[in-house]
């Protein structure tokens, strides 16, 4: 019986979405693309609206899966359903960050956290520091796959955890 040689697939190179509604949001968003550089992660950043460019978000969603993203990154404030949407869209895991807004940030908080059972989106902190874990998280989520990540984010959080002062004083 002869023996079939399987392929071996490429080890490719993970890459991640990130998305936001408004222009404004990049300067609470550029703090996520800041740790994916950290990490050398290859990521694509876009202005896109759930509301005002739905088209362009079927079109990027379309690309995401083609290109195998392994996980989008959606920033909004106010109604805040670009989270909510995308993932109605894809299987691709998405991590959704509340924007700043009117309320503080609040009603973006709960239209990101308060999806329907069966469409499910992580969400994270509002603004920066959800802007930073989003990252994070996803460099968590591809560590499982890909060993270098790992290794690199046992060093990141060893040395974070190096810079925290044992007294106050």
């Amino acid at each position: 019986m002869k023996q079939q040689r399987m392929k071996v697939k490429s080890i490719k190179e993970p890459i991640v979405g990130i998305i936001m509604g408004s222009k404004s949001d990049w300067e609470v968003m550029k703090n996520t693309c800041d740790i994916f550089k950290l990490f050398k992660i290859k990521f694509d950043v876009r202005v896109i609206s759930a509301h005002r460019t739905p088209k362009r978000l079927e079109k990027f969603i379309s690309e995401a899966e083609k290109k195998d993203y392994e996980v989008i990154i959606a920033a909004a404030g106010g109604a805040a359903h670009l989270a909510g949407v995308t993932a109605a869209l894809t299987t691709i895991p998405v991590l959704g960050v509340p924007m700043p807004s009117v309320t503080d940030g609040i009603d973006s908080l709960l239209s990101t956290v308060q999806m329907p059972a069966g469409v499910p989106v992580a969400t994270l902190a509002i603004g920066k520091a959800g802007a930073k874990n989003s990252a994070l998280f996803a460099v968590a989520i591809l560590s499982r796959k890909y060993p270098k990540i790992r290794q690199k984010l046992k060093k990141y959080r060893s040395e974070f955890e190096s810079k925290i002062p044992i007294r106050p004083y």
